[in-house]
């Protein structure tokens, strides 16, 4: 079987390769713009493996995106290219509008094109996954709050998660008007290895290694519900190549709600374990910050009917999750460091066009 899968070289995205050459026989096509925050060297040893390709392309060029599919001709695709970050979004919501919105759009009509000219069989089989998130149902304002699921309706927020809508939209519309075999999943907050330092995680962990402040949006009680991304990479492997039906929607999620500061003190326990700092507990560098412009409070998904559609679980626990994870950057300084020293030094985003 031949999978095209954009953004590769994500975060998301190069675990689920990882996992792909892994644990099947499959070819992947890695089509990847190679954006601030790909990394080759995420793939680890799928990067030289003889099942995996690497084609640096734009999902929206429609000529790039028409000749991957006649040169490669997948039986399916899996697209979690994506501008992801909702800080950026703010600051620049038009580079989110023309990836996620426009890209989409671009690569649903190659695919569709592709798609039409197949013989019965392997149209029957084609499948097209599209990976979101669980931004776009807005915003839970109490922790009592019934969970998202697959009935919620759309309410997203931020220019990230409405381009996200919007890309899901277009996905439900190529099924329903052309009969495209595509199908949507949603989920939660990723964390784990590889992962962009801009992220929550990755960023309090680095800073708390640095001894700089840790930076918490206004009171730190807007909560998220973490899986980690090698439990996402399995579910999206089972779901893209097992189990996803066409017009279907899949709300993956691992159970594991935890508010902002909850994660920055847990981040600061395991590291003062694991790396003790001579100048004392981590927690004295938490820092209170201005919150974000229209930070939703909460976001938590109910995650049983993917689970029984997908014969599938989270693994992991927050906490073992979390220790695997931090475990993982003091190991690798020499991935992160240079990233620190000439990408992304830690600076706030989202704050570029709101006073004080």
């Amino acid at each position: 079987m031949r999978i095209l899968l954009t953004g590769g070289l994500g975060f998301i995205g190069s675990a689920v390769i990882r996992r792909l050459i892994a644990t099947t026989d499959h070819v992947v096509v890695n089509v990847d713009k190679e954006t601030y925050a790909a990394s080759h060297e995420a793939l680890d040893a799928a990067r030289g493996h003889a099942r995996h390709v690497h084609l640096k392309a734009d999902i929206c060029d429609p000529a790039a995106m028409a000749a991957a599919f006649a040169e490669w001709q997948p039986e399916v695709v899996m697209h979690l290219a994506a501008e992801s970050h909702v800080d950026r979004s703010i600051d620049g919501p038009a580079e989110f509008i023309r990836t996620n919105v426009v890209g989409t759009q671009v690569l649903l009509e190659a695919a569709r094109a592709y798609w039409s000219g197949l013989d019965a069989p392997r149209k029957a089989a084609f499948r097209f996954h599209h990976i979101s998130t669980d931004e776009v149902f807005g915003s839970l304002e109490s922790v009592e709050e019934k969970p998202f699921d697959e009935h919620t309706p759309y309410d997203p927020r931020s220019p990230y998660s409405a381009s996200k809508a919007a890309s899901d939209h277009l996905v439900r519309a190529w099924h329903h008007t052309y009969g495209f075999p595509a199908f949507v999943s949603n989920t939660t907050n990723n964390y784990g290895p590889w992962q962009f330092p801009e992220k929550l995680i990755p960023l309090v962990s680095l800073n708390a290694l640095d001894g700089k402040p840790l930076p918490v949006y206004g009171d730190g009680s807007n909560i998220r519900d973490w899986i980690h991304v090698e439990d996402h990479a399995e579910a999206l492997v089972l779901a893209a190549l097992h189990a996803g039906k066409p017009g279907g929607t899949y709300c993956i999620g691992p159970r594991q709600e935890r508010s902002n500061l909850q994660v920055v003190h847990a981040i600061c326990a395991v590291l003062d374990r694991l790396r003790p700092d001579p100048a004392g507990p981590r927690a004295r560098l938490i820092t209170f910050v201005k919150d974000r412009p229209g930070h939703d409070f909460r976001y938590a998904m109910d995650p049983t009917s993917a689970e029984v559609a997908l014969g599938w679980r989270a693994k992991y626990d927050f906490e073992s999750g979390l220790e695997h994870t931090l475990r993982w950057y003091l190991d690798h300084e020499d991935w992160w460091g240079p990233i620190r020293a000439r990408r992304y030094a830690g600076q706030r985003l989202g704050g570029a066009n709101t006073a004080g």
